[in-house]
């Protein structure tokens, strides 16, 4: 049941992904620098893309479900407030430190940071729902 919970925890934070950047798109892109077509969509794009981010999403959702089975987090409030906080204090500072010595726009991790703790804090949900 562990790895049916992983992948539904993988899914739903690659799922949040999803709308994220699509709502946030242009801003990602502008603060990214990433280079556009005439058609304002990133160029060079590739489907891999998609399949190597999702994969990434399936690792933390693999390690979130150790460290829950390791500390005892099974509840759906916990699970959800231990995963905000692994967005928050571990993934985001990490997202803003490559960010700073990248000399990116503030705009940057504030976006990929925030996605990274939503997504987090619901998989952290999903996850003690198995």
């Amino acid at each position: 049941m562990a790895y049916i919970a992983v992948l539904i925890a993988a899914i739903a934070g690659f799922a949040i992904g999803a709308v994220w950047y699509g709502v946030l798109s242009k801003q990602w892109i502008k603060a990214a620098g990433v280079e556009v077509g005439p058609d304002g969509k990133p160029k060079g794009g590739s489907p891999l893309l998609m399949f190597y981010g999702f994969l990434c999403v399936l690792v933390v959702a693999g390690m979130m479900r150790h460290a829950f089975n390791m500390s005892g987090i099974d509840t759906l409030g916990a699970g959800i407030v231990s995963g905000l906080g692994i967005g928050l204090f571990f993934i985001a500072p990490w997202i803003t430190l490559n960010a700073l010595f990248g000399m990116k726009p503030k705009e940057l991790p504030i976006i990929d940071g925030g996605y990274a703790t939503l997504a987090c804090a619901v998989m952290g949900g999903v996850l003690t729902l198995f």
